[in-house]
């Protein structure tokens, strides 16, 4: 029986032991709250079997039908299960165990091989995986994957329709997120199907490019799409950013600070103001479902708390023109086109080797955009189940219920009947709760377990570390994300929260990223994560704004010293203590 530490953990498979917060950690940085493990958690849990199905890789039966499989809870945090993500990689044609390590988890120390079990072998599966293989790389752009696409369409008809949740009682607010979570799952299926097509032409690309010996062509290959739905809020946020810097009043309404600007932006009347707080309204409309730790109802967006976004704007309205991101990525695209001459050009005389690096190419500019796609879609669509729980979480302390709106996160699902029926009933329960989650947000979880973990009282306190800080001239490498060489001032940010500390120049350096920490990236000179992988966002966005980025540089930033001048070699992977 699995160890329990917090209400939201679950028990852990035993036939697929290996459990990491790669790429996961992007998506719930912080712990999870009970209703959004019961719901969001549980509904993507369901939604991935659909994808392995629809993929071909794994039969229903495989897991267990009322417990987590592919994904789990430890100590509060959500973990991968990387064994099945392991397996389908031995069960797929052309791929393997170790192909799924490098693209989703990248180069993490404590990382087990993998150890053939009874049952892994199903050749029948091979066969109907290198079907839907051979079905993705026959789609061409973005547009293209009707899945995706609808999704779109559907999570903005959701946002434009939104009923007037003040209006509405309490128990038709929570029917309201009754209704809506079942979408939930169709949506995770896409992004999972969709992100595992995704890896398909960076496989063959990397492969190719390795054989003969010219892996520097990998990364600009796969760059420069120009439709990546998590960017485009930065590209948003630069216009905005350029009405402020050119107007003597918006300038010195900005210079006052952050605190309070949304407000000071409200009551201004010049025109100036007025243009401004009309696309600021546009933005939110369009991106207010983005934020720091978005998968998590209860944490704050850009519509919620809108001075998240004007921080972001803030930084950027000091960076110089060159760093415009539309500019940004007509280079790169321009860099994809002539690296992919160049690599076709390399193996033109193996038609097989030509024809299935082709494909690859081709059909890159569907997958790897649709997987920001999806994202993206899910993130509307848990954005209107935020928008009714916070309404419902301000009845709530009316009610004398809760203390905060959030507090409706630390409420489980099958106990809101008893909420909407005795508001006071279950306080002291959820007082608990939020303690207990408050503690364990202050910790640093393990990063890869087996079976299990020894648990929260063995993990260090959040930022602290014994690693020794780099001396001048000594270096530290990693992967690379985007290439380029830059040299700036190092700027430790531990939370997308607050921006202030990063100028225009300063060379970020964050332990991991999701769409939030996006703005952040335009007005740095470069990019260092401490984890990462090809397909981690931090990756996929320095591309798309053609910023020099380096991930999986374990403990960057404990190592990396706040303020010390550094030398970025994304060319390499390389990092450089200046001075």
């Amino acid at each position: 029986m699995t160890t329990k530490y917090y209400v939201t953990d679950t028990d852990l498979s035993s036939r697929f032991p290996l459990y990491t917060r790669a790429n996961v950690g992007e998506v719930f940085p912080d712990p999870v709250t009970p209703l959004t493990s019961d719901s969001v958690l549980w509904f993507a849990e369901l939604g991935w079997r659909d994808a392995w199905v629809r993929i071909g890789a794994f039969d229903l039966s495989e897991f267990p039908a009322d417990e987590y499989a592919q994904l789990g809870v430890m100590g509060g945090y959500c973990y991968l299960n990387a064994s099945l993500i392991r397996l389908f990689g031995e069960r797929a044609p052309g791929l393997s165990w170790r192909d799924m390590d490098a693209q989703f988890f990248g180069a993490q120390p404590g990382i087990p091989e993998y150890v053939e079990q009874p049952g892994d072998a199903r050749p029948e599966l091979g066969e109907v995986i290198g079907g839907t293989f051979g079905w993705a790389f026959a789609q061409q752009g973005v547009d293209s994957l009707h899945g995706p696409t609808e999704h779109r369409q559907e999570s903005k008809d959701l946002r434009a329709a939104r009923p007037d949740l003040a209006a509405m009682t309490p128990r038709q607010l929570w029917e309201r997120f009754l209704q809506l979570i079942p979408a939930h799952r169709k949506m995770f299926a896409e992004h999972i199907f969709t992100t595992y097509m995704a890896s398909l032409p960076v496989s063959v690309i990397s492969g190719v490019a390795s054989a003969v010996g010219r892996p520097d062509l990998v990364m600009p290959l796969i760059a420069g799409f120009g439709d990546v739905d998590s960017a485009a809020p930065s590209t948003a946020m630069w216009e905005m950013g350029r009405l402020v810097a050119a107007s003597e009043s918006l300038t010195r309404v900005f210079d006052q600070g952050v605190d309070g600007l949304h407000d000071r932006l409200q009551t201004a009347t010049d025109p100036d103001a007025i243009a401004l707080r009309a696309a600021f309204d546009a933005f939110l409309v369009e991106f207010g479902s983005r934020g720091p730790n978005e998968w998590e109802m209860r944490s704050p967006t850009w519509e919620t708390r809108p001075n998240l976004a004007l921080a972001a704007i803030d930084r950027m309205r000091m960076a110089p023109e060159g760093m415009n991101p539309a500019a940004q990525n007509a280079q790169r695209a321009e860099q994809r086109a002539a690296a992919a001459a160049e690599l076709l050009a390399i193996v033109e005389g193996d038609p097989a080797v030509h024809g299935q690096l082709a494909a690859a190419i081709g059909c890159s500019p569907a997958w790897l955009p649709g997987r920001e796609r999806t994202k993206t879609n899910n993130i509307r669509l848990i954005h209107e189940f935020r928008m009714s729980l916070r309404e419902l979480g301000r009845r709530m302390i009316e009610a004398g219920g809760f203390d905060e709106i959030e507090d409706f996160g630390f409420v489980r699902m099958n106990e809101y009947d008893e909420l909407l029926e005795n508001p006071p009933a279950l306080l002291d329960r959820i007082r608990e709760r939020r303690v207990e989650y408050k503690k364990l947000q202050a910790l640093d979880p393990s990063f890869v377990f087996v079976g299990s973990d020894p648990g929260p009282s063995t993990w260090a306190s959040r930022g602290s570390s014994d690693a020794l800080q780099l001396k001048v001239g000594e270096t530290v490498s990693g992967l690379v994300g985007c290439t380029g060489v830059v040299e700036g001032r190092a700027r430790v940010v531990l939370d997308s929260n607050d921006p202030s500390a990063l100028e225009p120049g300063d060379i970020l350096i964050a332990p991991i990223t999701d769409p939030s920490w996006t703005p952040l990236f335009v007005p740095a000179a470069g990019v260092v994560v401490d984890v990462g992988a090809p397909l981690s966002h931090a990756v996929i966005v320095s591309r798309e704004l053609g910023i020099p980025c380096i991930v999986s540089v374990t403990n960057a930033t404990r190592i990396i010293r706040d303020g010390s001048m550094i030398r970025v070699d994304a060319n390499v992977g390389v990092i450089t203590i200046l001075s």
